[in-house]
């Protein structure tokens, strides 16, 4: 222990601050990479999410058009029974 000069401390000192720098910088790059992992996989369900509304909106519109259509054809359908009804009294 008497042999340690203030130099030689002061080496192994710088050494032990770089060394934990380096790990606390590896921690800090590994977490945002971590971070921007889990970001990025929500952004991909959230884009499915969007897909399979705007399918779903798209299917719902044409059952509306189509059921439209059919009320039309029945409204069509009872005017001209209606029609015959009254032709009979």
């Amino acid at each position: 222990m008497d042999d340690v000069t203030w130099p030689a401390a002061m080496i192994f000192l710088g050494v032990v601050a770089l060394v934990i720098f380096l790990v606390g910088a590896s921690m800090s790059t590994v977490l945002e990479m971590r971070k921007t992992r889990l970001v990025a996989a929500q952004e991909d369900q959230l884009r499915q999410l969007v897909g399979r509304y705007e399918k779903l909106a798209e299917t719902s519109l044409d059952a509306q058009q189509r059921t439209a259509t059919d009320v039309a054809e029945l409204r069509t359908r009872a005017a001209a029974i209606e029609q015959i009804l009254r032709t009979v009294e």
